[in-house]
């Protein structure tokens, strides 16, 4: 606006909009802002063609009476003028404040009832058989000026004799889909407190009611689709395989509901007493997390007895029958992965890989001044976490969408993550892990070496990550742009699968003209006890030998022995590692076994030769030694400022591995923990 005499009140008295109000596109809120530019008592004139007076071809230069209309709103004293075909339009004034309007009756589309989740004591969930042959929860049709909690406390005591507080129904989720021709909105309310004796009011629509432990559910038979909508919206995955529903979640801070059968109690006892014993749980917080935290309560889905098997992982999310994506993973292996973050109360820790249960443990060993941030691709799986963290976890886990490699940047506190553990294997070791890990802090990851996993806790010394312990492990893979596509090659008609696990392909032509001649074997001369453990074996041949790659068979092939071998690949030869029996016994510790090579190809007795070396050297140097050394560099590191050792670059790190007998001994920052063997995850 211009500027005024002093003393004069800024603004215009009059603005004239002639031929042009129609080549705005917000025409509305372009007069709004003239009109605020006015002074006390000035006008605004909008001088426009009329639609039905203006050829169509010019149509777009003209406004009809509508449009005319629209220009109004927001004026307090309007008038309208015709000058010669023109409309003149004169605004003054503000109008009064808005008002929201009516259209009228809308024509009804859709039926809107609540679902009313109710668990007892020992969390099982109330359902009832009504007498249309099926399974419901109790709920029902929200009548005129209830909000859904009111609605939901009332069909509860209406249908089951039960009574809640208004404040302890909490509306979970709006579900909605569609029945026939008529949509259907159902707000989920969980009670988390009742009171009163289970009655049947309603005798005329239900048989009876029952509280049902939630890994039964998927042998009722018939139950209600909304009321299975619900059930899977408190817990996902309890009831699989239903439809798609629309689902608009509403109450994030619902309160966790207390409830568990006195089995679970026994069981928990009896994992957490298996997994001390076994060594896996020194410390007394992480004994402690083990005995409190309600592990069946993140696997819903899931028999008590399997939730509770201190050596199991617990599947719960399969891409096939075949293929796990995601897991709750054995209980030894968590706690001994926990210990090795040597956490401390009030440290903020990150885990990449969600499912609850993991985070919760680790929730309880930080304490109530700590925080655990999990991520995880999957939005499936980030859900289930935040539902079932909130119906039993601490709050204090944060589960969020996003890409585990580049692990939460927005949750980082200042100077970084106390310490970060990853559930899922990895080929590689993400920048951003070291990157957002506190000086000092540990990494303690499952990482993928030439197609063995190892669960290996470093410790960020600079841009630098030194291996302190080594367990070995098995996880699922991970699912991220950072995960390694494994190059494979065919071979004998597809009966041999060549793996090249450390993701560099080598060169396999002339394999298929070896396998068909004659298979050379090399004894190494190691004779080995029954229940053997050779687990630093596989890890020493596939850092150590050029052309490392692993092999598949089906089972009872001829042409491979070993259903999954480790080998070595050149000049169109093969050679790969098997092991025979050779003598028998009444107990394990009383077979023996002799590693030999079988190989094939021109070359075939040379890698056998190298294989056997290998394996011999390894029995004199590395067998009684444990794992190496291990160091981590960011990727372009050059090679004069890396130790020697057996050197594995991935895209994101160069890994050197200090081998007993290949490398000067290291002279280590930290005495290293003792390294602790299983027989798998």
């Amino acid at each position: 606006m211009p500027g005024s005499p002093a003393g004069e009140e800024a603004g215009y008295d009059l603005v004239v909009l002639r031929l042009s109000i129609a080549f705005l596109q917000n025409r509305t809120a372009a007069l709004r802002r003239i009109g605020g530019g006015l002074r006390a008592g000035g006008t605004v004139v909008v001088i426009t063609p009329l639609a039905e007076t203006t050829p169509a071809e010019r149509r777009s230069i003209a406004l009809d009476e509508n449009e005319l209309g629209a220009l109004t709103d927001g004026f307090g004293d309007v008038e309208q003028f015709d000058a010669e075909g023109l409309a003149v339009l004169v605004l003054r004034g503000p109008a009064d404040e808005f008002s929201a309007q009516e259209k009228g009756r809308p024509e009804p589309q859709a039926v809107f009832g609540a679902a009313v989740v109710v668990t007892d004591m020992f969390g099982r969930v109330l359902l009832g058989r009504s007498t249309r042959g099926m399974w419901e929860l109790p709920g029902g049709r929200i009548e005129t000026g209830e909000a859904a909690p009111v609605a939901a406390v009332r069909e509860l005591t209406e249908e089951t004799g039960l009574t809640a507080r208004v404040e302890d129904a909490h509306v979970i989720t709006v579900l909605h889909d569609d029945r026939l021709d008529v949509r259907r909105v159902t707000p989920v309310v969980r009670v988390s407190r009742w009171d009163g004796v289970l009655a049947l009011p309603e005798p005329h629509r239900f048989v009876r009611w029952e509280f049902h432990d939630l890994n039964t559910l998927t042998t009722l038979g018939k139950i209600f689709a909304p009321s299975a909508q619900a059930l899977n919206a408190v817990w996902p995955g309890v009831l699989p395989g239903l439809p798609p529903v629309h689902s608009y979640a509403c109450s994030p801070t619902a309160p966790p509901v207390p409830g568990e059968p006195s089995e679970a109690a026994r069981l928990r006892e009896r994992m957490a007493d298996n997994v001390i014993a076994k060594g896996w749980a020194p410390s007394p917080r992480v004994q402690d997390a083990l005995r409190r935290v309600t592990r069946h309560r993140f696997v819903p889905e899931t028999r008590l007895e399997t939730a509770y098997d201190d050596n199991l992982a617990v599947v719960t999310v399969r891409e096939s029958p075949q293929t796990a994506l995601s897991s709750v993973s054995a209980a030894w292996l968590q706690a001994d992965m926990i210990e090795q973050l040597r956490l401390e109360p009030g440290m903020t820790v990150l885990e990449v890989g969600s499912g609850g249960y993991n985070a919760e443990l680790l929730a309880h060993v930080v304490g109530d001044r700590g925080r655990v941030v999990t991520v995880d691709i999957d939005p499936y799986v980030v859900h289930r976490t935040q539902r079932l963290c909130a119906e039993a976890g601490s709050g204090r886990v944060t589960a969020v969408l996003g890409d585990g490699a580049l692990g939460a940047p927005a949750h980082v506190p200042a100077g970084g993550f106390d310490g970060v553990i990853i559930t899922h294997t990895a080929t590689d070791i993400a920048p951003a892990w070291r990157e957002q890990l506190a000086e000092g802090g540990r990494l303690v990851v499952p990482l993928d070496v030439g197609g063995y996993t190892r669960s290996i806790t470093l410790v960020r010394r600079g841009d630098v990550l030194r291996a302190e312990h080594w367990t070995y492990c098995g996880f699922v893979r991970d699912r991220g742009a950072a995960a390694r596509n494994v190059p494979t090659t065919t071979l004998a008609d597809g009966e041999v699968t060549v793996r090249w696990e450390l993701g560099t392909a080598g060169d396999t032509s002339g394999l298929d003209k070896a396998l068909r001649g004659t298979r050379h074997e090399l004894s190494t001369g190691l004779v080995v006890a029954g229940q053997f453990n050779f687990e630093t074996l596989q890890v020493f041949a596939s850092t150590t030998l050029p052309g490392f790659c692993r092999l598949s068979v089906p089972s009872g092939s001829e042409l491979v022995v070993q259903e999954d071998a480790a080998s070595i690949v050149a000049d169109g030869s093969l050679a790969y590692l098997t092991h025979v029996q050779i003598s028998d016994g009444p107990e394990p510790a009383d077979r023996r076994s002799e590693f030999r090579i079988h190989a094939y190809g021109r070359s075939g007795p040379e890698l056998a030769v190298r294989f056997a070396t290998c394996v011999r050297t390894w029995d004199r140097e590395v067998r009684e030694s444990g794992y190496p050394s291990l160091s981590v560099h960011p990727a372009g590191t050059p090679a004069d400022r890396l130790p020697p050792g057996d050197l594995i670059d991935t895209p994101a790190c160069r890994m050197v591995f200090g081998w007993p007998g290949r490398v000067p001994a290291p002279r280590p920052e930290h005495e290293s923990d003792t390294v602790k063997v299983a027989a798998g995850a």
